[in-house]
């Protein structure tokens, strides 16, 4: 997740105008089925990705056991394990082997408590549609994962192939997709890998990206829009967060909704609550817009999944709980498996540094319709 980079401020206004395409008429071909594994998911976002000590001994104790078990026992099925590739390559080209075992043992960890899991290539910093450097990191770093994959069973386990690319040029992230997975496969030939289109993993980025015609690929969007309410309109500072984290979600009255984004003394603040509530969120609109990355699927023949969407904490609980339990029920409408972002992050189980605690928060798990 990259929403403090992400560029959403290019349309408050471009946002309203796409996002309520319905779903596709009756008689249109049904959606591509979802492994069932792949149904309910939690990113662990913190183990391998700004990690707080690279030290092998601290990375493999900030998840314990307990803490995967317990995500298991909520009723969660897959395991979104996002992996920094930074802090395995070492300067000379390969990966830093005790590094790399800990990585290993991570995802051995996650299959005996009962999870499946995405081994996901989440990197900070990359700008590989601009730098060799990074686009050779990118190889690099499956030419060294993929072969330990290999062991694991192809059912539980799970390719994908790099988080968030931003490209501007989509046919050259279209390209360089392509031969990563054509690398990928060389040593998983059996394995599902999870692509995404660019516009950082966005439903816009996605329709743009002709499939890869590999009958193993599966594909993924990441959508926490609006983002004026899911995570604070983070894209820009200096207003006034608390006053848009008392939004109400669903916006079942527009002049009431804009009494409350009128209670602060800042202007652009006002202006964002005004906006959002005169676009009139609410589950039936959130379900239109994940209809469009479902509709992109059935054309393609894969299933599509929401590999990361949430809200942020500070929001009012009610509305917070709404929005996520309308994100979750929109995508199960529409044949997707979802992941929540994440554990041990602000927009989903907040948690302080040191070794994480399995998900706790009872509102938000009934939210996700698991267990509280």
């Amino acid at each position: 997740m990259a929403i403090e980079r992400r560029r959403i401020g290019k349309g408050l206004l471009a946002a309203g105008a796409a996002l309520c395409a319905p779903a596709l008429a009756r008689g249109q071909a049904a959606a591509p089925e979802t492994p069932a594994v792949l149904r309910r998911g939690l990113n662990i976002t913190n183990w391998f990705r700004f990690p707080a000590s690279l030290d092998p001994a601290a990375l493999r104790a900030h998840v314990p056991d307990a803490t995967l078990d317990g995500i298991r026992a909520a009723g969660f099925t897959f395991i979104r394990l996002c992996i920094q590739p930074q802090i395995l390559l070492r300067a000379g080209g390969g990966l830093d082997g005790d590094r790399l075992a800990v990585v290993l043992d991570a995802v051995a960890r996650i299959r005996r408590a009962g999870l499946a899991v995405i081994v996901d290539a989440h990197p900070e910093s990359w700008r590989p549609e601009e730098r060799e450097a990074d686009r050779q990191g990118l190889f690099d770093f499956w030419r060294g994962m993929a072969p330990h994959l290999a062991r694991h069973d192809p059912a539980a386990v799970f390719v994908e192939i790099m988080n968030e690319p931003v490209f501007d040029d989509h046919a050259k992230w279209h390209a360089l997709q392509a031969e990563v997975l054509r690398e990928i496969r060389g040593v998983l030939p059996g394995h599902l890998v999870i692509a995404q289109g660019a516009d950082w993993g966005s439903i816009d980025g996605l329709l743009r990206l002709p499939p890869l015609g590999d009958p193993r690929v599966l594909y993924s969007v990441h959508d926490y829009t609006p983002g004026v309410f899911a995570h604070l309109a983070s894209w820009e500072q200096g207003h006034d967060r608390d006053a848009l984290a008392r939004l109400p979600f669903p916006v079942a009255d527009r002049a009431a909704c804009r009494a409350v984004a009128a209670r602060t003394g800042h202007a652009r603040t006002r202006d964002l609550g005004a906006w959002y509530c005169q676009e009139g969120w609410d589950a039936a609109r959130v379900r239109g817009n994940l209809a469009r990355a479902a509709a992109w699927g059935r054309r393609a023949g894969a299933p599509v999944l929401l590999l990361e969407f949430g809200a942020h904490a500070a929001l009012n609980a009610p509305a917070r709980a709404a929005y996520i339990e309308a994100v979750r029920r929109g995508a199960e409408a529409e044949g997707m498996g979802w992941a929540l972002w994440g554990l041990g992050d602000i927009m989903g189980f907040p948690s302080r540094p040191g070794p994480q605690s399995a998900p706790a928060d009872p509102g938000l798990l009934r939210a996700l319709g698991l267990a509280a």
